[in-house]
């Protein structure tokens, strides 16, 4: 796997999945204007992505929000289990609290494994979560509240996810030509 096949996979998902099936009602803007970086990591450890997990907060707080709105932070090689994943999310909410950032900050959890309590691990719904790789999507507040602000109902999105998911199902899903 090189840095650019696992970008273009991400992307592909992105543009196919999240974009496609308008999982995310706010991805299509920042994916158009070209304001989503994404940041490969070669951590082995949760220590290490920690580290680089800081180091692109910084980053996106040092950079214009119109020039860089977002970031996937992608761990091909660290976390590749679902349930130490999860686990490390706490790590991520401490990092994301400390007084540098001033609550600037929000990570979104996406994994190939995903799964939300009280589901079975092949159910669909799961699906609106499951990126080809580990990956931490680093998101601005700012940026967050001016999209539910701009979107009618956006705590219904949740809910609209599983309905249309529940409609396409595994079929659907895998002609969406995604790599698991």
């Amino acid at each position: 796997m090189t840095d650019e096949t696992i970008i273009a996979a991400t992307r592909d998902w992105l543009e196919k999945a999240v974009i496609g099936l308008n999982l995310c009602p706010f991805a299509k803007a920042v994916h158009v204007k070209k304001q989503i970086r994404y940041v490969v990591s070669g951590a082995t450890t949760e220590d290490a992505l920690l580290e680089e997990l800081m180091t692109e907060l910084r980053h996106l707080q040092d950079t214009d929000p119109e020039l860089l709105d977002t970031t996937l932070l992608i761990h091909p090689y660290v976390l590749t289990e679902f349930l130490d994943y999860n686990d490390f999310l706490d790590a991520v909410d401490i990092a994301t609290a400390e007084p540098e950032f001033n609550d600037a900050f929000q990570v979104a959890s996406l994994h190939p494994q995903y799964q939300f309590a009280g589901t079975e691990v092949d159910d669909i719904e799961n699906y609106s979560n499951r990126a080809p790789y580990p990956t931490l999507h680093l998101l601005r507040e700012a940026s967050v509240d001016r999209a539910v602000d701009a979107f009618p109902d956006a705590d219904r999105i949740p809910d609209a996810n599983i309905e249309m998911l529940k409609k396409l199902g595994h079929e659907g899903w895998d002609a969406l030509g995604l790599i698991k």
